[in-house]
């Protein structure tokens, strides 16, 4: 079952997304923000004012109607591989965009496959973008057209320890509070349906991970300011089961940007080649 090379290019939308506060605020306890962190988990605490996480545009920027237009697959063999997010400005609680989705490149990895979306999101009123997002998708016996099988990558932990390690333990009930944010997927939550893909218990949504690393993130190179993370990106590279500890060491890498990777009590990496930009500079 081979996709369609000559999609790339192929576009879907635009798609509306709306928010409001209360869904800023379930998102970021569903990436285990809590009572030590009201500006994102709260809209009425005196003296602070709500901000909303720089991740949750993942959650918005979603369009499943991309996925019609790669051609023929196995969707039991589809993986989230990469993600990223690009904040263009601070996103206010509660709003409307319209995303449009891109098929950006599309790889040959044999008896597999890799397909990379790109998406642009503006505000609906005024036009003016609002956030970029990027994924990658991993599909098992979707290659094999002879393309190209994409760049190698180069990404490479420091050779020091890390500027910043900081470690979040993950609810045994986290997959069930974080699909309330629109994932679904089954493997998160019915046990049966996770048996059937290969595990013995439901999965931690990947993004739910990512979200906790950018909360990491947030909170020692951003200094807890939303406006300064700019963009996060990393490669998914281990599942993580709800009740896991997670560890996010962070590498400061030159003014304003930073390494990192996300892992286990064990030692497993479950997110890797992470980079992320941010303002140094809290008065800019």
């Amino acid at each position: 079952m081979a996709l369609d090379p000559g999609a790339v290019g192929a576009e879907s939308g635009p798609r509306r997304a709306t928010w409001e506060s209360k869904d800023c605020i379930l998102y970021a306890l569903g990436v285990g923000a809590g009572v030590d962190e009201l500006a994102y988990t709260t809209e009425n605490t005196k003296g602070v004012q709500q901000q909303v996480l720089p991740t949750y545009p993942v959650v918005l920027s979603i369009d499943p109607g991309i996925f019609k237009r790669f051609g023929p697959f196995d969707w039991a063999k589809l993986v989230h591989a990469e993600q990223g997010v690009e904040l263009l400005r601070p996103l206010p609680p509660q709003g409307a965009v319209l995303t449009t989705t891109r098929i950006a490149d599309m790889f040959d990895k044999g008896k597999a496959a890799v397909v990379v979306t790109e998406s642009e999101s503006v505000d609906e009123e005024t036009g003016e973008p609002m956030f970029r997002a990027r994924s990658a998708f991993f599909i098992g016996g979707a290659g094999g057209w002879g393309g190209d099988r994409g760049p190698s990558a180069t990404w490479q932990a420091p050779d020091r320890a890390p500027d910043h390690t900081v470690t979040y333990a993950t609810r045994p009930d986290q997959a069930l509070l974080y699909r309330l944010s629109g994932d679904r997927n089954p493997l998160h939550s019915d046990p049966a349906f996770a048996r059937r893909a290969g595990f013995d218990r439901p999965i931690l949504h990947g993004l739910c991970t990512y979200g906790f690393t950018g909360r990491a993130l947030l909170h020692t190179v951003a200094g807890g300011e939303a406006h300064r993370l700019r963009s996060m990106d990393a490669r998914f590279a281990a599942p993580v089961l709800p009740g896991d500890t997670l560890h996010v060491d962070i590498w400061t890498d030159g003014e304003g940007e930073a390494l990192f990777q996300t892992r286990k009590d064990d030692g497993t990496i479950v997110l890797t080649n992470g980079r992320c930009r941010f303002t140094a500079d809290a008065t800019r």
